[in-house]
């Protein structure tokens, strides 16, 4: 039998790995705030992730990305994390969720 791959699973790990990493300005994690645009895991177990941050020159835009990388590279059965950092579309407050907002006293 061959040996496959769950991708879902994967994609579900990262998810939840992600919510574990913040901006170290705001008291809230990357994929609440809406800084995650894409997870995707192939089936040679790359994983592949679109991010953003709140502006182009933030302070954390060398620090956070490899922290991304890093953090999901330990997911046993990711092979490899492809991360690939966007601006568009440009941030705004409206990507995060209703729980962001909330934690931020902006609802």
């Amino acid at each position: 039998m061959e040996n496959t791959i769950n991708t879902l699973v994967l994609e579900s790990q990262i998810l939840q790995v992600l919510k574990t990493v913040y901006d170290p300005e705001i008291p809230v994690d990357i994929y609440s705030l809406g800084m995650i645009y894409e997870i995707e895991v192939d089936e040679q177990a790359k994983a592949h992730i679109v991010m953003t941050l709140t502006t182009p020159n933030c302070p954390v835009a060398e620090s956070l990305p490899a922290e991304v990388r890093e953090k999901i590279s330990h997911i046993p059965g990711i092979k490899d994390v492809d991360l690939e950092l966007t601006f568009d579309p440009p941030w705004t407050k409206d990507m995060m969720t209703d729980e962001a907002k909330l934690e931020l006293g902006m609802l």
